[in-house]
């Protein structure tokens, strides 16, 4: 009988003194109804994994890992084990965690990785519109390239697929900034705003990174 698997993601981070160790990140496919002994497979893998980082002069910090179950959300929902061991510690599944600076949510929606951008976005934005008066156009270009563009383009082409609401958002965000650069008015239209920008909107964008990774 066919049965629906769920993933575990495990994002254990090393620790040495005046260094500091790349993240370790475990990730394990179980069926849906198999979840316990996921989570002992998990525990032996964690046990050899303190092994040979001690070895190394390192060690895993329980009080920096990150638990995620990845799967559909009727998966997530209905799966009971919500504490997972770490060595001498538990620590509860989360619902969203953050990996090489992207929030990887449990159903990967990104959404919660878009309202991420956002509220970086708009800080930012607010940060800089009084600045931006006293720029030339090319010095605030490079200005908001450098805290609000880049944070759009930064792995976008995971954000292939996300819902149009969500596309809305992040657009939400080059709008502003374009405007903020060229002057212009918010209630002017932002589509020649940008082709003098030669900036491409943002799904375009994510559209075109994923063509140049092609």
């Amino acid at each position: 009988m066919y049965t629906a698997d769920i993933h575990l993601l495990v994002a254990a981070h090393g620790h040495v003194p005046h260094q500091y160790a790349d993240d370790c990140q475990i990730y394990i496919a179980t069926p849906a109804n198999e979840t316990s002994s996921a989570v002992d497979r998990l525990t032996r893998c964690l046990n050899d994994a303190k092994a040979w980082l001690s070895a190394s002069h390192l060690r895993l910090n329980p009080a920096k890992t990150q638990i995620l179950w990845l799967g559909t959300k009727h998966l997530v929902s209905d799966t009971a084990v919500t504490q997972v061991p770490v060595l001498a510690s538990s620590v509860t599944v989360a619902d969203s965690a953050h990996d090489l600076g992207v929030v990887i949510d449990s159903c990967l929606t990104m959404a919660d990785h878009v309202s991420a951008i956002c509220r970086s976005g708009y800080f930012q934005l607010r940060q800089l519109r009084p600045v931006a008066r006293s720029l030339t156009a090319n010095a605030a270009k490079t200005i908001v390239h450098a805290f609000v563009a880049c944070r759009l383009d930064y792995c976008n082409s995971l954000l292939h697929g996300i819902t149009d609401s969500l596309f809305r958002r992040l657009q939400s965000i080059q709008n502003p900034a374009a405007h903020l650069i060229t002057g212009t008015r918010r209630r002017d239209h932002i589509t020649p705003v940008l082709r003098d920008l030669h900036w491409l909107p943002v799904r375009r964008c994510i559209d075109y990174k994923l063509a140049l990774l092609v």
